[in-house]
């Protein structure tokens, strides 16, 4: 079973067992009090959320018209998402989590552990490196498990092998003939030139 839904399926037992143990243990807080407690939570945390997304859509649109991409922005407003929805489910765990996503003071370490830890990594996986700037401009990668292995001969060249292709130089500078393989391979094969 992933993590995920073992998480899911955890957070609503834990709901249940932090009630109980909360209405048992303190005797002035009866059963109306708790679903009164849970109501009052949703609700402060509701207009958290709502006000917190105002404030993150004024500043994504600040972002847009100074022609940035609003990426910390987006990220925060689905931590919002997240948010209203934890608040809306009843519970003080819910609650407590979905406080942790609404809060900036919270919600910031949040986005950037997102950002660092699942964003980014995904990015480069889907992108080959282009997302975060991480690409190869020169060689490959891991040159020991590249298919088309090749060998330095120094100075920043690369022999392809003995008989791939010829250079002939007429004398000039400015001309030069570059031969690939034997010309009888290419009878063979119906895609060449």
């Amino acid at each position: 079973m992933p993590w995920w839904i073992f998480a899911l399926l955890l957070i609503p037992f834990l709901d249940a067992v932090l009630l109980a143990v909360i209405v048992t243990q303190f005797g002035f807080l009866n059963w109306v009090g708790m679903v009164l407690l849970v109501v009052l939570t949703g609700l402060v945390g509701m207009l958290l959320v709502r006000a917190e997304g105002r404030r993150t859509f004024r500043k994504m649109q600040r972002s847009m018209v100074r022609g940035e991409p609003p990426t910390n922005e987006l990220l925060d407003g689905g931590l919002l998402i997240a948010a209203g929805a934890f608040l809306l489910t009843p519970g003080l765990v819910t609650d407590a989590i979905g406080f942790l996503l609404a809060v900036p003071v919270t919600r910031i370490p949040i986005r950037a552990a997102l950002k660092r830890f699942v964003i980014v990594p995904y990015a480069d996986k889907k992108t080959g490196g282009f997302a975060s700037g991480n690409v190869w401009t020169f060689g490959f990668p891991d040159q020991e498990t590249a298919q088309g292995r090749t060998d330095s001969t120094g100075g920043g060249t690369y022999d392809l092998g003995d008989d791939d292709y010829t250079v002939d130089g007429d004398g000039s500078e400015d001309s030069y003939t570059v031969e690939f393989g034997d010309d009888d391979d290419r009878d063979d094969d119906p895609f060449a030139r």
